[in-house]
């Protein structure tokens, strides 16, 4: 299977997806200002505090801004130009951010929409004049899709490592290595990792399963009654919290047939591996990896809406791989305002099985951490690859120590991000240097 991209990746939006995009950009900030969701998850417990009036709108801004900004510019941008496909990094931090930046309720979706517009119109402008330069930094970085693909196909493995211990992640590891060879001799055409990403959190969950079914036969032996006291606060939050989401229902259904759109339109991915596969036409597999995200992040966030009153902009991210196999955008919005539906009526329900099955709640923290700690590895590893491809041995003295200076001053920008914005930077500098006649582009 072949993990390049044509060099020419370009945003040549029709006016439908410009519109989807521009819209949705406003949606999503009104809805960020109204503090009903946001799509970075480390937001979300700080919105409790302010939908009770304990904190002001500029101070929750403050942490938004915060905490979002290293992903914007240091993946969502350098990813989507790199690949051609728009991100949820790219298009719905910048308006959480927005929506609470905006004091007055008419403001909020001005302000995403006309964010949405700088996407859709401006990045093919970047994109060219990029690829113009004497050292094309966007191209090297197509680079980085072999590794993040193939590398982000061991998150099970690692899972499964972490929470049953060396012998199962061993052999989910023999496994998971078998069926990529056979994927690659059988069906060159598919997705490598494909097959072996479904066995893998297929063993995970069956094992977090049975470790919970365990518990609770042992617990009933020993004639164990679980109790829930009438009065706990926590109880009586998340019942507030999932009431007040249900009372904008119609609102959410809109979202999420907005999101599912988009993701139909297949202009979008919705993870760094989706992004690339995306770029390369494989719809059924970008489907496929990120349907096995959602495993990782149901837990997490259903039990911050219940805590917080404020849910995902993607929900659960179930609308992502939904719409990109869906055949049309007029079904595409039927199903994600129906998913959307379910999901947000089904929030209480969900927090009471997440509370009886803590083996399968477990399991979504270390596939969480797994799939960070893969795509960490993936994502540098393909920034000093592309480092290497715009300029030898001095590309990567450059982004490596860009890399490395970050990590020493505390890391101002998360590392999964730093290593694709020291590209940039990387590819600016170089591309000076050529100017300045102190270097000659190894390609380009």
């Amino acid at each position: 299977m072949s993990t390049t991209l044509a060099a020419g990746s370009g945003f040549d939006f029709t006016l439908a997806q410009q519109l989807t995009v521009i819209a949705l950009c406003a949606l999503t900030a009104f809805i960020a200002h109204m503090a009903l969701a946001v799509f970075n998850d480390g937001v979300r417990p700080f919105l409790l505090d302010f939908i009770q009036g304990r904190t002001t709108r500029s101070a929750t801004t403050a942490v938004s801004f915060g905490l979002s900004a290293g992903f914007i510019f240091g993946l969502g941008a350098p990813m989507a130009l790199s690949t051609g496909v728009l991100n949820p990094w790219l298009l719905f931090l910048p308006t959480d951010i927005l929506g609470m930046l905006a004091p007055r309720k008419w403001l909020a979706p001005l302000l995403g929409g006309a964010w949405g517009a700088v996407v859709v119109f401006g990045l093919n402008g970047a994109n060219n004049v990029a690829h113009d330069l004497p050292v094309d930094f966007l191209t090297a970085m197509q680079q980085m899709s072999t590794p993040i693909l193939f590398l982000f196909t061991l998150f099970p493995v690692l899972a499964i490592t972490k929470q049953f211990g060396r012998a199962w992640g061993a052999a989910a590891g023999v496994i998971e290595l078998a069926l990529v060879v056979l994927t690659m001799k059988l069906w060159p055409n598919m997705f490598a990792g494909a097959l072996a990403m479904a066995v893998g959190v297929l063993m995970l969950i069956g094992l977090a399963v049975a470790k919970d079914l365990r518990r609770r036969r042992e617990d009933r032996a020993r004639g164990m009654v679980e109790e829930v006291a009438a009065d706990d606060p926590m109880a009586s939050l998340f019942s507030a919290s999932a009431a007040r989401l249900r009372r904008h229902l119609p609102l959410f259904m809109v979202l999420g047939a907005g999101v599912c759109v988009l993701a139909q339109m297949h202009v979008f991915g919705g993870g760094e591996a989706t992004s690339f596969l995306i770029a390369k036409g494989q719809y059924a597999e970008a489907a496929q990896v990120d349907f096995y995200r959602v495993f990782g992040f149901v837990p997490l966030i259903a039990t911050t809406a219940l805590a917080s009153g404020a849910y995902g902009i993607a929900g659960f991210t179930l609308v992502y791989p939904i719409g990109y196999l869906l055949p049309n955008p007029f079904l595409a919005a039927v199903v994600g305002a129906l998913v959307f539906a379910v999901e947000v009526l089904a929030l209480s329900w969900i927090g009471k099985v997440l509370g009886k099955l803590p083996s399968v709640r477990d399991s979504s923290e270390h596939l969480r951490s797994a799939i960070t700690d893969t795509l960490q590895l993936a994502i540098l590893f393909g920034s000093l690859m592309a480092a290497n491809a715009m300029g030898g041995g001095l590309g990567i003295l450059v982004v490596g120590g860009l890399y490395l200076f970050n990590e020493a001053m505390g890391r101002p920008v998360v590392r999964m991000a730093a290593a694709p914005a020291a590209v940039i930077v990387g590819g600016i500098l170089l591309n000076l240097l050529y100017w300045l006649d102190l270097f000659t582009p190894v390609q380009g």
